[in-house]
């Protein structure tokens, strides 16, 4: 009988590594636009991370989980957890624009991001990572909670080409930011600091976006138009901004780029965050609106991405 266990045990590893050789994972380059998402959505509970602030902007930090209300496809749900002034590990993409565009304000723009990631970065807790784009994105340092190589990383950069903004995004979140997991324990967030005109990018600003919500990840946009006249990238930045509950920025002066970098450190420090479990719970792939509201307190904004995709089995 002994003998009979070991060779069906033995049957049964054989079949397993027979099963691996089949089929081998291959990692595709992270350019081609037609490969399939490969970061896994857990639809047994979202998690939400979101700042209030009154009508003037300013944060209020002082509610409780009574206050609040989820609304998932238009049914009311039950808030398992509430933190308020989450400690939850950041996790940081920022996304610097090196093209032409810029020039003229680039070393500006550097001092600012170097200054905001030595203000906002908490060692051994923290971690941040540079991305570059100018024809193509290109990870310049990885996630890294040391202060001096990224800004050693920011100093290195030179401006020059087109703008593959879309292409970046997508990136950053799918391969970089989602990779801690589970992702209720970390926060995620990009700043982003261009004009927004994509002109080079494989991916559209529509897929950009769907991996930025399936990341879990808020994006922060400060634009480098200073015309005073809203572009199309400006109106870019702040699509990516409201549809992930974080802010678009225009400074229209190179000198209010640090006031900006400040105002986004200031968010990251006063969220909230919720979690739930959808009910009735759906497995169908699709994006699942949420409304995200204080009850009774109409004078309150909250700053909250639109919604989740679920995973489809």
């Amino acid at each position: 009988m002994k003998f009979r266990a070991v060779l069906a045990v033995l049957a049964a590893v054989g079949a397993c590594i027979w099963a691996a050789e089949q089929k081998p994972v291959v990692q595709q380059p992270v350019q081609q636009a037609d490969e399939p998402t490969r970061i896994q959505v857990d639809v047994t509970r979202v998690s939400l991370l979101y700042t209030v602030t009154d009508r003037k902007g300013r944060f209020v930090t002082n509610l409780t989980k009574e206050d609040f209300e989820v609304v998932d496809s238009k049914k009311p749900q039950t808030i398992l957890e509430f933190n308020a002034e989450s400690d939850l590990p950041l996790r940081l993409g920022i996304l610097i624009d090196t093209s032409n565009s810029i020039r003229e304000r680039f070393k500006f723009e550097q001092d600012a991001a170097i200054e905001f990631l030595n203000n906002t970065l908490h060692a051994n807790q923290d971690r941040a990572m540079l991305v570059s784009f100018d024809t193509r994105a290109e990870l310049v340092s990885d996630l890294v909670s040391d202060t001096e190589k990224l800004a050693t990383a920011i100093r290195n950069l030179r401006p020059g080409g087109g703008t593959a903004l879309y292409d970046a995004i997508f990136f950053a979140c799918r391969d970089k930011l989602s990779q801690d997991q589970p992702k209720h324990k970390f926060r995620r967030a990009i700043v982003i600091v261009s004009d927004g005109d994509d002109n080079q990018s494989q991916y559209t600003r529509d897929q950009a976006l769907e991996m930025a919500q399936k990341a879990d990840v808020v994006l922060y946009a400060i634009s480098t138009n200073i015309s005073k006249i809203e572009s199309d990238g400006d109106k870019v930045l702040k699509y990516f901004a409201s549809e992930t509950g974080g802010k678009a920025f225009f400074p229209f002066k190179v000198e209010d780029l640090e006031q900006s970098f400040e105002n986004i450190a200031n968010e990251l420090r006063h969220q909230y965050n919720v979690a739930y479990r959808p009910e009735p719970l759906k497995t169908d792939g699709l994006f699942h609106l949420i409304e995200l509201r204080v009850k009774n307190r109409k004078d309150l904004v909250v700053h909250v991405r639109k919604g989740y995709y679920a995973l489809k089995m």
